[in-house]
């Protein structure tokens, strides 16, 4: 599986990184097939200058040939794999607004420690950019700056090393899924997108009724897989649960 990060993508009022990660899906779907996207909420914190909570998106990738892109890893990449690394350079530039300061990262096979616990840091500590640089340098791990104060690596390297543990953040494509889900959905219709439906108080599956998934279905990244967490609806509405907004 190949894993990328990207992060400062966007600035007020433009597309946002959610969106660019699914352009650069779409891009590449004929080589490429969709295992997730998913957004990973990093350090809230004022001296961050972030456009919407400091969020960055990891995109996990498997090729649908038989070529075996795993057999390089670090820097070392296959041609299949450079031409990934060029097609998500290319659509991020296409991308590129003015202040906004975009992080490429990209990762083949198993990610390294430092990287790991690279992105649990960005989580709960302010950090810098010159100690992304070195981690990824340290590591072999492919970071690059596509411009502005290259502060975008910061959340891209994070997004690869929380991405690798498949156990954090929220989901904003699993699969090749059409992103429809929105207001009142049964359960069978979310178990049918390999959703696991989880009632918040017991940690039981609840198996029937109705969630109101909200403006989006955004399940939990858990375990490597799909966690819609919700609570019971109100007295009214018993039988509709609610789905809460985790990070």
């Amino acid at each position: 599986m190949i894993l990328i990060g990207i992060d400062d993508t966007d600035i007020v009022g433009s597309r946002g990184t959610n969106q660019l990660a699914r352009e650069i899906v779409r891009t590449i779907a004929s080589e490429w097939r969709c295992v997730w996207i998913v957004r990973h909420q990093l350090l809230d914190d004022p001296r961050v200058p972030y456009t919407s909570k400091n969020g960055s998106a990891s995109i996990a990738l498997e090729q649908r040939t038989a070529t075996d892109a795993n057999a390089a890893s670090g820097n070392e990449f296959t041609p299949e794999v450079r031409e990934l690394l060029d097609t998500c350079r290319a659509v991020m530039r296409n991308w590129f607004i003015d202040g906004s300061d975009p992080g490429l990262c990209l990762l083949v096979g198993e990610c390294p420690q430092p990287v790991i616990d690279w992105g649990e840091r960005c989580k709960r500590e302010f950090v810098s950019r010159d100690q992304a640089t070195l981690i990824a340098l340290q590591t072999g791990v492919h970071l690059e700056s596509l411009g502005g104060t290259e502060d975008g690596m910061i959340g891209a390297l994070a997004a690869v090393g929380l991405a690798s543990r498949r156990n954090d953040g929220r989901i904003v494509q699993w699969g090749e899924w059409p992103d429809d889900l929105s207001n009142e959905q049964d359960v069978d219709v979310l178990t049918a997108r390999n959703v696991w439906v989880c009632d918040q108080k017991t940690g039981n599956e609840i198996t029937s009724g109705t969630v109101n998934v909200g403006k989006h279905l955004r399940p939990n990244l858990r375990s490597g897989a799909a966690v819609l967490t919700v609570r019971p609806g109100t007295p009214s509405s018993a039988t509709v649960y609610q789905a809460l907004k985790l990070l």
